[in-house]
């Protein structure tokens, strides 16, 4: 391989396993909230067509491998709130609401350290809970359907560990042979399989902005953004945060009329294209980063396709596959939920609520499980406040009475790491 072609390959693989490994999670989500198929198919173009125009732009002007997606987390959100009052309509408003807030945090760097700031634990019991059930579709799926459910998973099983990252894209493969080989040979006919573009108007409902668009956001900022940056931190380079939160909002409002939910900077993917892999030397690996957007703009024009092939299966196969490609991110926000002993009662509150999936007042399960874990966590701090001090004794404590008095360390945030990587200058390694 060619020091010319090593990063072009490796944007090359970046497109593929970027697309196949979540587009289904994206079509699930915009039909669970309403969208029909052309809609779907819509939503799907106008994401992809998004992410590679403001990929290419981030990183020619940069120089950097700034690797641009769709939010996988919150497609998984749209699963798990449903249909919302007032139809697709009401769902586009949210998607420009949370676009905004998005641009917000780009223009006023205090939201964005403010948004930040909401303690790990509640964050990831939040997205742990949004996960949830999407990730027991594998299990639900082999028991309705084994025959095309089972090859899928034991293909997912072999690859996570021979080939990790080409596992969800053979488990879809996989499942594509099993849906051609049990549909009707006129499957297809009549679907139209050229790009779709369906503009919708935006509808606005109180609720719906409260509970899917505020939660949209967060997933978004918590999720996506501040770990992308630090994927590309981890590899020495520092891009502009405020002109990718500037450039990325206004890339999801231009989409979210054509159904498109949310575009972000790349969290799975990003360490693709940014890490030597992609290319030695670190000021060439924008190559990278500039071919996967442009693949991933090539792979939105079948969008149409896809959405075909994803109607033809039973809707619990796909969710199973999308289900195989979200059990990373469930076990990371699992673990980001836990690791606090100082959070872990109000993020298992956080994350029952949230996988209940409850509605009060019109409001999704996601913004009252944040909540309810937010009101716990700060009836704990009080408490832990209030208390008086121990009484002194004239006799020395023993050795580890120190360590166990002392209260619990206030839970972690990704305040720091926001503030950390907001300087637009690039280290070179």
């Amino acid at each position: 391989m060619t020091r010319l072609t090593q990063p072009i390959l490796a944007g090359v693989v970046t497109a593929l396993v970027g697309f196949a490994s979540s587009f289904t999670i994206v079509l699930a989500g915009l039909r669970a909230v309403g969208a029909t198929e052309r809609q779907a198919a819509s939503g799907l173009l106008a994401l992809c067509v998004t992410m590679g125009l403001t990929a290419i732009w981030l990183s020619l002007r940069h120089r950097i491998p700034i690797s641009i997606a769709w939010s996988t987390p919150g497609a998984a959100l749209l699963v798990a709130t449903g249909p919302l009052p007032g139809g697709f309509g009401t769902a586009i408003g949210a998607f420009l609401v949370a676009a905004l807030l998005i641009i917000a945090a780009g223009l006023f760097p205090p939201l964005g350290r403010w948004i930040a700031a909401i303690p790990k634990p509640l964050a990831g019991a939040m997205l742990a809970g949004v996960l949830f059930d999407l990730c027991l579709a594998p299990v639900r799926a082999l028991v309705e359907v084994p025959l095309l459910a089972g090859p899928a998973i034991v293909t997912w099983l072999l690859l996570s560990r021979l080939a990790r990252r080409w596992a969800v894209p053979a488990a879809l493969a996989v499942a594509i042979v099993g849906i051609a080989a049990t549909s009707p040979a006129d499957g297809l006919a009549g679907v139209d399989l050229r790009p779709m573009v369906e503009l919708q108007a935006p509808e606005w409902n109180t609720a719906a902005l409260i509970g899917l668009a505020l939660p949209l956001f967060l997933v978004t900022m918590a999720s996506q953004n501040v770990p992308g940056m630090a994927v590309l931190a981890e590899y020495g380079y520092r891009p502009p945060l405020r002109g990718i939160l500037l450039r990325t909002g206004l890339a999801s409002a231009v989409a979210a009329p054509f159904g498109g939910h949310m575009v972000n900077l790349a969290a799975i993917t990003a360490a693709l294209a940014a890490s030597p892999d992609a290319d030695p030397d670190p000021g060439r690996r924008w190559v990278a980063s500039v071919t996967a957007a442009a693949g991933m703009i090539v792979l939105g024009l079948g969008a149409g396709l896809a959405t075909a092939l994803v109607l033809l299966s039973p809707p619990v196969l796909i969710e199973a596959v999308a289900g195989l490609a979200l059990l990373g991110a469930l076990a990371g926000a699992v673990t980001t939920a836990v690791e606090e002993p100082a959070g872990r009662e109000a993020a298992i509150v956080t994350f029952l609520v949230t996988a209940s999936g409850v509605t009060l007042l019109g409001v999704g399960a996601a913004f009252w499980g944040l909540l309810a874990g937010g009101l716990l966590l700060l009836v704990h701090r009080r408490k832990t406040t209030a208390s008086p001090p121990p009484t002194k004794t004239a006799s020395p404590p023993p050795a580890d009475t120190s360590a166990t008095a002392s209260p619990p360390p206030p839970a972690d945030t990704a305040a720091e790491t926001v503030e950390r990587l907001t300087p637009p200058e690039r280290v070179r390694p």
